[in-house]
């Protein structure tokens, strides 16, 4: 069981970086580079215009390597948290119980995810005059500038975006299957899909103030906020105003619906495959 859950998460996180990393790309570059760009479509077409169409799967790499274990993390974390939440008689969870189930699952994953995002917004970031050759080059460089800190600059904003949202995301999704199925009495391909979209926009609306913060920290040098989120939050509000904490929102927006449909789906028939011809995993 727990293979199976560890399996069907990985799976669901390689279909959500490869069909959405290339408005992630664009949502960071929108939230790093305050003015660079007019809205979602100015960074669109001037990123293809600059770069040809791989420009928007800058630092895919990162993602890649790490998005199965920390998918496959983050899908058994859930699953533990129900399971340590749940009664002895085993009566649905409510939606304070998922919600907490779910940003348990945000808490676990930090540690491996945020290395890998610093690396993958430093990347997307690139344009000419690379400073940073590929994935490995970049680990070296910053290992080399700041050690192991500067690898996991950006931690405190990730975790407030991702302990909060994580609860919103999963408890959404939870909900919406649990009241589908009472419906239909059976899953069929658009439920996990419509529920896992609704879910991702769910979670990118609590998460977008935190993930621009973190952008912002993750795309800077280790020197230039040496207090994290007290330095960078105060400049942000002075000098953009509050409505900077949503920006990259558009493409967000319209990634997080297909991408974590297409996560869920993927999740969904990972799952079914492996309950039905792998039984014993």
């Amino acid at each position: 069981m727990i293979f199976s859950v560890f399996t069907a998460g990985g799976v669901g996180g390689i279909a959500t970086t490869i069909f959405g990393h290339p408005l992630d790309t664009i949502k960071t570059r929108m939230q790093a580079a305050p003015g660079a760009y007019k809205n979602t479509t100015d960074a669109v077409v001037r990123t293809l215009k600059r770069e040809g169409p791989m420009g928007l799967y800058r630092g895919i790499t990162a993602p890649l390597i790490g998005i199965v274990p920390i998918f496959a993390l983050s899908f058994f974390s859930f699953g533990l948290g129900k399971q340590l939440l749940s009664s002895p008689t085993n009566e649905p969870l409510t939606p304070l119980q998922l919600f907490l189930a779910g940003m348990f699952s945000g808490l676990t994953t930090t540690v491996f995810s945020v290395p890998g995002e610093r690396i993958k917004c430093l990347l997307q970031m690139q344009t000419k005059g690379a400073k940073y050759r590929g994935f490995k080059d970049a680990v070296v460089k910053l290992y080399q500038e700041g050690g192991i800190r500067n690898l996991y600059v950006g931690t405190c904003a990730t975790l407030l975006r991702d302990v909060p949202s994580g609860g919103i995301y999963f408890g959404i999704y939870e909900l919406m299957m649990r009241m589908e199925t009472e419906n239909e009495h059976h899953v069929s391909l658009w439920q996990p899909m419509f529920a896992g979209g609704v879910a991702g926009i769910g979670n990118w609306l609590v998460a977008m103030p935190m993930d621009v913060l973190k952008s912002r920290l993750q795309t800077s040098t280790i020197k230039k906020y040496p207090k994290g989120m007290r330095s960078v939050l105060p400049e942000l509000l002075r000098i953009e105003g509050v409505g900077a904490l949503y920006s990259g929102l558009i493409p967000v927006i319209i990634r997080a619906f297909p991408a974590n449909a297409v996560c869920f789906l993927g999740i969904e028939f990972a799952i079914h495959i492996l309950d039905n011809y792998f039984p014993w995993i």
